[in-house]
């Protein structure tokens, strides 16, 4: 029994250890769908930020 339980718990490490984790979290996008949020969506996002920081600073 124990050595079942074990080999049980060994494959659902496995398992869990063979699905990719996101690395930065997810978002729900416009479809209801999970999407990982990459180093790549995390750049691109304070790039805008830093970008629209500038524009309102020459505004004022």
């Amino acid at each position: 029994m124990r050595r079942q339980h074990m080999q049980q718990h060994s494959e659902t490490l496995a398992n869990q250890q063979a699905q990719p984790q996101p690395i930065c979290g997810s978002i729900i996008d416009d479809q209801g769908r999970e999407v990982a949020i990459t180093p790549e969506m995390i750049k691109q996002a304070c790039e805008e930020l830093e970008k629209s920081r500038v524009a309102l600073a020459e505004k004022n």
